[in-house]
C-alpha cells in the first residue's frame, strides 16, 4: 500500500520512495467492460502508471454507455434513490478494483463528486441532475465502500471537482466523510479533489490531522494554464506541509473548456506536468486522455453541453495510445532514477523574465524546464558544472557549455538544437 513519509513530501511503497503517477478513468465502473478493463490495466501498468483515479459514483459528464449499470435504483423521474444500492454495481466495482490491485495498481476512489452535493457549482448546473446525496447517508455509505474495498488499500478521495460554498458542504459532507474514513482505518490515505483554479481548502479541512496530502487542479481552460505553476507554488507554501500533486492538468486532446475551438496537444500536457513538478508539486502528477476519463465509444454520444462543455472525445481505444502518456511515464522514471524527491523550487536563479520557464533543485541537480527555446541567463557561476539539455519529446541529449560573466554575476547558456521543449540538467556534483 502507498504510505507517506512523516513531514516529507513524498509517497512510499514497501519503504521505497515512489512518484505518484495516476491515470484519470473517472467513468470506469459504469462504462467499461471487464474484459476491456483488463486490457487497459495491462497497458497502463506496462507504461509505469501506479495509481488509477476513479469516481465511485456515476460520472455526471461521462460518455454514453450501453452497459446500463448504475450505483442506485432509479426513481420514476430518472434520479437516483440513494437509499437503494444496486449490489451488482458494487460487486462489479469490487472485481475491477481487485484486478487493478493484483496488477500492483492503487485505486484512488472519489467518494462524493460535486454534482451530488448541494450548493456546489456542479449541482447548480442547468442540466438534468441525478439527485442530491442525503447527508444522513454519508456515514453508512462510507462504511459500505470501506467494508467492500478497504482490503485493497485504496486512496480515499473525499470530494470530486468541488468548491466549498458553505458550512453544510464542508462539515456535514466532506469533514464527516473524512473523519469516518480515519475512524474505520487510521492508515488509509485521504485527500480532496478540488475544482479547477481553486487555491485553498477550508481551514477545518486543511488543518485536520486526518488529511494526508494535497491535490490541486490546473484544469482545462486554455486561458489559465499558468495555474500549473501558480497553484503548485501556492500549495507548496501551505501549512501543514504535505505531499502535493496536480490531480487534473489539461488532458491530452481535450477540447478547451467552454467549447473554445482547439485541443490540448501532447506538448501542452507535457508542459503542464513539468511546470507543476518543478514548481513544488514533485510528489506526483495525474495524466488524462480525452476518451479514457469518459470511456468514450465512437458509436455513442457525448453531451458537450454538460459541465465545462468539452468537444467530443476520441474513442477510448485510440485515446489509450496517445503518446503523452509515455511522456508522463518518462517523467516518473526520471524523478525516481535520479532520486529527485526532495526538489525545491528555485525560481530566483532564473534571470530571464519568463515565468513559464521553471526551476528547481536538490543537493545534486539544478533542473530548468524550457518550454520554448531561448538563451538562458542564470544567477551564479555554473560554468564548471556538467550541463546537458534533454529533449523531452524524443529523449535526445545535447551536452552544452556555459559562459560565466564575473561582471554581471550571471551564467549564459546557449539555446539547444531541438525544436520542442527541453530540460536543462546541471549536475552540481561534476
Amino acid at each position: 500500500m502507498l504510505q507517506i513519509e512523516s513531514d516529507k513530501r513524498l509517497f512510499t511503497k514497501n519503504n521505497q520512495p515512489i512518484f505518484y503517477l495516476a491515470d484519470t478513468c473517472w467513468s470506469a465502473f459504469t462504462n467499461i467492460t471487464e474484459n476491456d478493463w483488463n486490457y487497459y490495466l495491462d497497458y497502463r501498468k506496462s507504461q509505469g502508471f501506479n495509481v488509477l483515479q476513479i469516481n465511485m459514483l456515476q460520472q455526471w459528464d461521462a460518455s454514453q454507455t450501453e452497459l446500463g449499470i448504475k450505483p442506485f435504483a432509479i426513481k420514476d423521474d430518472g434520479t437516483f434513490d440513494f437509499y437503494q444500492y444496486n449490489e451488482d454495481y458494487f460487486n462489479r466495482a469490487y472485481r475491477m478494483i481487485k484486478q487493478a490491485y493484483n496488477k500492483g495498481l492503487t485505486v484512488a476512489l472519489v467518494l462524493l463528486w460535486a454534482n451530488y452535493i448541494p450548493d456546489t457549482w456542479a449541482s447548480r448546473m442547468p442540466i438534468k441532475q441525478l439527485g442530491t446525496f442525503p447527508k444522513e447517508l454519508v456515514l453508512p455509505y462510507v462504511d459500505k465502500v470501506m467494508r467492500l474495498y478497504d482490503e485493497f488499500h485504496p486512496i480515499y478521495v473525499i470530494s470530486g471537482d468541488t468548491d466549498f460554498p458553505n458550512e453544510t458542504v464542508v462539515t456535514d459532507y466532506y469533514l464527516r466523510a473524512l473523519n469516518r474514513v480515519k475512524e474505520n482505518n487510521p492508515n488509509a490515505l485521504t485527500t480532496f479533489h478540488i475544482r479547477g483554479r481553486e487555491s485553498d481548502l477550508p481551514k477545518v479541512l486543511k488543518e485536520s490531522s486526518h488529511l494526508d496530502f494535497y491535490m490541486f487542479q490546473s484544469g482545462h481552460n486554455n486561458k489559465f494554464q499558468a495555474m500549473t505553476y501558480q497553484l503548485a507554488e501556492t500549495f507548496y507554501e501551505m501549512e501543514p506541509r504535505r505531499p502535493l500533486l496536480n490531480s487534473e492538468p489539461c488532458y491530452e486532446m481535450m477540447g478547451y473548456s467552454r467549447r473554445v475551438y482547439g485541443r490540448f496537444s501532447r506538448e501542452d500536457v507535457r508542459k503542464a506536468a513539468w511546470q507543476s513538478v518543478l514548481s513544488g508539486a514533485s510528489s506526483g502528477v495525474t495524466y488524462g486522455a480525452h476518451g479514457i476519463w469518459s470511456w468514450h465509444e465512437s458509436c455513442l454520444e457525448f453531451d458537450s453541453n454538460i459541465g465545462e462543455a468539452f468537444e467530443t472525445p476520441y474513442d477510448w481505444r485510440d485515446a489509450l495510445h496517445f503518446k503523452g502518456a509515455w511522456d508522463y511515464a518518462f517523467l516518473k522514471t526520471f524523478i525516481e532514477s535520479h532520486q529527485l524527491f526532495d526538489l525545491v523550487p528555485k525560481q530566483d536563479i532564473l534571470v530571464n523574465h519568463s515565468p513559464e520557464i521553471r526551476v528547481a533543485e536538490n543537493d545534486s541537480y539544478l533542473l530548468i524546464y524550457v518550454p520554448s527555446n531561448i538563451r538562458l541567463r542564470l544567477s551564479g557561476d555554473w560554468s564548471c558544472s556538467e550541463i546537458k539539455y534533454l529533449d523531452l519529446e524524443d529523449k535526445l541529449e545535447e551536452a552544452v557549455t556555459a559562459v560565466y560573466s564575473s561582471e554581471t554575476g550571471q551564467t549564459m547558456v546557449n539555446m539547444h538544437r531541438f525544436t520542442k521543449d527541453a530540460l536543462l540538467i546541471i549536475n552540481k556534483e561534476k
